[in-house]
């Protein structure tokens, strides 16, 4: 029994941090202020000559498609008073691609959820509290780990070399290698908007993982404090 519960507790401690990894992530990608406020930041009415409404239009369109069933993306959008396709056979495909990424993404955080939740209501059930704690701590600090990590990866490499390596190793094909000077994707999104989303991304993890562990540990060091002073 022993056993098992240690199993269940270094699976929980594993879980938690692929659970906020994975909710941040889809939470940047339905993050419709997000996107607004990179095209503010970015210029990007100005670069492809679509207005605020529209690009409004081509954000919305975009959340709704990964949380869709098409397979394919159609977007059209008003430009010079004439309607057009804003991406084209290429740049649907790779979007293709990144859905099927974010797909994976909402089953991980529905199978994480599972498990952190039932493992949470176990203890709390059963009065195991410090179990769960301990979990929360173990869990908060692999998280912060990986975020300390990617700190070190971005002084060791620049984030537009991590930036190719991501892609190189989550795609198996070279559609996201796109062209910025005709291609809307990269227009809408240069790599400056995926720099800030990485900073958010990094913000989101360490704030949650810090504030989750601090509470555990805070309740740990309260709970072995007063057995220390029956």
């Amino acid at each position: 029994m022993r056993a098992r519960g240690t199993v269940a507790n270094v699976l929980f401690m594993v879980c938690l941090p692929i659970l906020l990894v994975t909710a941040t992530i889809a939470f940047e990608f339905n993050s419709l202020w997000l996107y607004k406020n990179g095209f503010k930041k970015y210029n990007v009415s100005q670069v492809t000559g679509l207005s605020e409404a529209e690009l409004d239009k081509a954000a919305r369109g975009l959340i709704s498609y990964f949380n869709s069933d098409e397979e394919y993306i159609s977007l059209t959008v008003i430009k010079d008073d004439k309607p057009f396709e804003l991406f084209n056979q290429r740049e649907v495909a790779h979007l293709k691609d990144v859905k099927g990424l974010i797909r994976l993404d909402y089953r991980l955080i529905l199978g994480t959820a599972i498990y952190v939740g039932a493992y949470a209501g176990i203890c709390l059930l059963w009065r195991r509290r410090r179990q769960l704690a301990w979990g929360l701590v173990g869990g908060s600090s692999i998280a912060l780990g990986m975020m300390l990590a990617l700190g070190i990866g971005s002084m060791v490499l620049d984030f537009g070399q991590l930036f190719t390596q991501f892609h190189l190793f989550a795609f198996t094909n070279e559609l996201w290698m796109l062209d910025p000077t005709k291609d809307y994707l990269i227009m809408l999104f240069p790599e400056g908007f995926w720099y800030d989303t990485a900073m958010l991304f990094a913000k989101i993890i360490i704030g949650v993982a810090a504030t989750l562990g601090g509470v555990a540990g805070g309740y740990l060091w309260r709970t072995r404090r007063k057995a220390t002073h029956r």
